[in-house]
Order: C-alpha cells, then structure tokens, then sequence
C-alpha cells in the first residue's frame, strides 16, 4: 500500500522543482552549509538534496558527489545544474551506499519531514565512515518577520530540531555526537536556521 504522506511530500517538491533555485534564502542557505562544512574529502552524501544547491557549492573540492532525494523532478534539475555528480532518487532511511563509506553527510532543512527519524540515524550510523562526519541545517525559532504557516499537506515537525541540543539528541542513541553548532539568519531576518556538525 503506497504511503500517502511520502506521496504528498514528493509532488509538493516536484511542483516546485523548476522554482526552487529562485528562491534567494535557499541559496544563501547552501552557500552557509557548504562554508560550515569546509573543504570536502571522499564521498559527499547530500540526503533530501533537491536541486543539488548544496553539493553545488562544495562542487570545487575533491570529494566524490551524490545527491540523494525522493523528487524525480528536483533530482532532473540538479543533475542538469551539476552534471559530475550522481543523483540517485532514494529515502533518507535507505541510501544507495555501502557501509562506512560516507565522509560527509548532509541533510539541509529536511530532518522535519523524515516520519521515523530514528531508522533515519540508524542508516547514516551504518554509512558513516570512521572520522566521518554529519551536517544538517534546521530551522530554528520564526524570525520576526516570519509569515503564514505553510500548508499542512503533510506534518512538518520543526520543533523536534529547533536547538542545536534537541538536534543531539536525535542522535545521541547511534554514539554520534555534535561537534561544532553555528546560527545563520536570512537577509529578511525570516528565517532563522541552526547548523550543526556531529561525529
């Protein structure tokens, strides 16, 4: 039986596929994850990747470049933008990658659509390499100039990862372990994301 919640969360991405990029905090965002991150070694996971905006950016360094998504549409968008890397359409809880080969993980505002987060930890527990390490952005408290809520097509749980310490926590079970944290704040002052880095 198909999932209807998986099935709301695809179309919802493939509708907005070929506008995504236009979007000037998604950049930005990118960018920001990619500069937290740093240079990039071995092979580079971005789950739930969309257009690709973030291996785009680490696109300049030596690693090796997947992008992983359930959009069919957004995955045509990224590999026309970015044509050397290896998009793959696939679930957060079942990466197309052999165990403990993964040197960087990233998931960029997308922990709050995962339906079982804890399988989720358990996969990229298991594709994690020694010294590996896992980058995820979440949005944290609305911004002053934050807006309507979006529609509830499907559950959004923002507040499970609003703090750097709620964002452990998710991870806590698997031994891995935040590392570094750092806040970053669209030009509108709307959205305001927390970045952090576990190992």
């Amino acid at each position: 039986m198909a999932d209807p919640v998986r099935a709301a969360v695809t179309a919802h991405y493939d509708e907005r596929a070929a506008t995504y990029d236009d979007n000037e905090m998604h950049r930005g965002l990118a960018a920001a994850v990619a500069r937290f991150a740093g240079p990039v070694r071995g092979l580079v996971v971005d789950v739930a990747t969309g257009t690709g905006l973030v291996l785009r950016e680490l696109a300049g360094g030596s690693g090796r470049l997947l992008g992983v998504d359930l959009s069919q549409r957004m995955l045509t968008v990224a590999r026309a933008a970015l044509p050397s890397a290896a998009w793959a359409r696939a679930d957060a809880a079942a990466l197309p990658v052999p165990d403990a080969s993964v040197d960087l993980l990233t998931c960029v505002t997308a922990l709050h659509l995962f339906r079982d987060p804890s399988a989720v930890v358990v996969e990229w527990r298991r594709v994690l390499a020694s010294g590996g390490r896992i980058v995820t952005a979440t949005f944290g408290p609305p911004g002053a100039g934050a807006g309507a809520p979006p529609p509830r097509d499907f559950p959004r749980r923002h507040d499970l990862y609003r703090s750097p310490e709620l964002v452990a926590a998710l991870f806590a079970d698997q031994g891995v372990r935040l590392t570094r944290q750092e806040h970053w704040t669209d030009a509108s002052g709307t959205d305001r994301l927390v970045l952090c880095e576990l190992s």
